[in-house]
């Protein structure tokens, strides 16, 4: 990942970056009501995408359409800091993974996961060395409801478009995609956007203390 784009990071929060992509771009970009199994890790890094659609032995047969195998597909240009992005399209209520199948994330060194579905094993998930956000944590299995079916295409995550190598933002805020070509920029006007937003409370502690000594 880039160094830059890690350092301007490291001083800014997800909605600083919202804003910065407000003034930059119309789209929509932000991921709000997220749960983290590993909440206080932020989650940056560039987008790698499995797509679920709804189960059918017919059509998707399992044995062929599993999810490790999507998962290497997702990978073959790297996995080292990538965040792995799960789109449900629009089966928020399943899981998409748990404990075994987020073991591979770890073992391949991905900066963590982001879900617009449930996971499973949270417990689990905290073991492992990455950052986790999804819309909530479940019991079941989803594999009778939906199935992986393709890698590292574009997806719609809870409205937001995410293509491969976009750059993903999570705390505990929420979640930002920032387009690839724009990171460095974005994230610059994201630090600009919290200097003034400190230096405005900042203004307001000290006017707030001027008038407590008089």
């Amino acid at each position: 990942m880039n160094d830059r784009v890690r350092e301007l990071a490291s001083r800014v929060r997800t909605p600083d970056v919202v804003d910065a992509m407000g003034r930059m771009h119309r789209h929509r970009c932000h991921i709000n009501d997220l749960v983290s199994p590993t909440p206080g890790r932020v989650l940056l890094g560039p987008a790698i995408t499995i797509s679920y659609l709804p189960s059918c032995k017919e059509a998707l047969p399992p044995e062929q359409y599993t999810f490790s195998r999507l998962f290497r597909e997702a990978i073959r240009q790297g996995a080292q800091g990538r965040v792995l992005v799960l789109a449900s399209n629009g089966h928020t209520d399943v899981s998409l993974g748990g404990g075994s199948k987020l073991s591979l994330v770890a073992a391949h060194g991905l900066a963590g996961v982001l879900a617009d579905g449930r996971l499973r094993d949270f417990v689990d998930i905290t073991t492992y060395d990455f950052a986790a956000y999804c819309l909530g944590q479940t019991t079941k299995w989803g594999g009778d409801v939906v199935t992986p079916f393709e890698a590292n295409r574009p997806v719609v995550v809870s409205g937001v478009t995410v293509r491969p190598g976009d750059y993903v933002f999570a705390d505990a805020s929420g979640a930002v995609v920032v387009p690839a070509a724009q990171v460095v920029s974005v994230f610059e006007e994201a630090n600009r956007v919290a200097q003034v937003e400190a230096a405005y409370v900042e203004g307001v502690r000290q006017e707030g203390s001027a008038d407590r000594s008089r």
